[in-house]
């Protein structure tokens, strides 16, 4: 398979048999560098037979239904470094691919104060459908993306997600421009966030606004349970909302991640026993 880094594979979706409907994007890359830019939450768009959940349209386009800015990013960043990137196309307000199976909150019947017509009477049988049609493809999608890096480069892959978060929650402002979120592997997480801190012009979170360790999430299925370095960057709605905001942070985080895939100890994957006998700091 020779799918170079100027002109990398597009993977539809379409591979999903049956599916009319495309859940997940990906474009594959020989990098040596093995970065996979992940975007779980890239897309507000709904499966037409959904409609919009019973919800005005004006709703999903705020954060509830997906992270503003995430996709343009992603996009801006995997096109300059070559990387890998994965991402969805569907709202996350149909199921979130960034939560465990049995998470309550994986298919939301209220979000930041909208009620969601759509999921208030979901049930088993339902859920299992959005599983089997969205959520599985997208994660089926990542672990083909880091079976393609490990078999093209013969090393780990780097899981560098992104998200983004709301300027407020709850009437409450969030101070941080940019927040990392991990968990046990300190591979990536720290080196990222004593670059973001190097800036001088940010306030960066180190597991805020959230918390980095949520099992069942994508970063701990394919980064904690796998070995793989791994982080989750967050950044402010309101900072990457614009084309001009997601060029501003393309330019900062583009020569960052330029250098960290540079880590020698990014190569390797963590072998059981240390996985286990690492402690979040």
């Amino acid at each position: 398979m020779d799918q170079s880094v100027d002109q990398p594979s597009l993977i539809s979706a379409s591979l999903v048999a049956g599916e009319a409907f495309q859940p997940f994007s990906l474009r594959l890359s020989d990098a040596d560098h093995g970065l996979i830019v992940l975007c779980d939450h890239a897309e507000n768009t709904l499966p037409s037979e959904y409609g919009t959940l019973g919800l005005e349209p004006d709703q999903l386009e705020r954060h509830i239904g997906y992270d503003i800015g995430a996709k343009a990013l992603s996009e801006k960043l995997a096109d300059a470094l070559g990387a890998t990137l994965a991402m969805t196309r569907f709202s996350r307000l149909l199921i979130d691919p960034n939560r465990g199976e049995d998470d309550p909150t994986l298919i939301m019947r209220l979000s930041d104060g909208a009620v969601v017509p759509g999921n208030a009477r979901h049930d088993a049988a339902e859920c299992a459908r959005r599983l089997d049609r969205y959520y599985k493809p997208y994660d089926d999608a990542i672990t083909q993306a880091c079976a393609h890096v490990t078999n093209v480069t013969g090393r780990a892959p780097v899981l560098f997600s992104l998200h983004s978060f709301t300027p407020n929650w709850r009437g409450h402002p969030r101070p941080w421009h940019a927040g990392v979120l991990w968990d046990r592997d300190p591979r990536l997480a720290v080196p990222l966030i004593e670059l973001l801190q190097a800036e001088g012009d940010l306030i960066v979170g180190d597991n805020e606004p959230y918390r980095g360790e949520l099992p069942g999430d994508t970063m701990h299925r394919h980064g904690t349970m796998k070995g793989l370095p791994h982080a989750l960057l967050e950044v402010r709605q309101d900072l990457i909302c614009d084309d001009a905001g997601v060029d501003a942070w393309a330019s900062r985080l583009i020569p960052m991640l330029e250098r960290l895939v540079q880590i020698e100890s990014l190569r390797d994957v963590l072998p059981n026993e240390q996985r286990q006998s690492m402690t979040q700091r």
